[in-house]
C-alpha cells in the first residue's frame, strides 16, 4: 500500500529501526515482532483519539526510534487506519 504522504521521503538505515524523513524523521519502523509491526511516528498524542492496542502515548517512555506516538499495525485495516496518523507526521517534519 502506497500512503502517498509526499515527494523528499528518504529511508535511512538505522541498526534498530529504519526511519522515515522528509527535512527531519517523521516515522520511525521497528522490525517486525511475531504478530505487530511497531512504527513511532512524529504526531502529538493529545490530538489523536488514542485507542488500546492501536495507538499509544509513548512520551518519555524509552524506545527506540523518535517520536512520541506508537502505532501497532497487525492487518491490511490497521495500515488502513493509520494513513491519516502517517500523513499528520510527515506534514509536521
Amino acid at each position: 500500500m502506497r500512503l502517498g504522504v509526499g515527494e523528499g521521503c528518504s529511508r535511512v538505515r538505522r541498526k534498530q529501526y529504519r526511519e522515515y524523513q522528509r527535512l527531519r524523521n517523521f516515522a520511525c519502523v521497528c522490525p517486525p515482532q511475531k504478530t505487530k509491526l511497531l512504527v513511532y511516528l512524529k504526531a502529538d498524542p493529545k490530538e489523536v483519539d488514542l485507542m488500546p492496542g492501536f495507538t499509544r502515548d509513548v512520551t518519555g517512555l524509552g524506545h527506540h526510534g523518535t517520536g512520541d506516538l506508537e502505532v501497532q499495525l497487525r492487518s491490511e485495516r490497521d495500515m488502513e487506519r493509520a494513513v491519516d496518523l502517517f500523513r499528520a507526521s510527515y506534514a509536521a517534519a
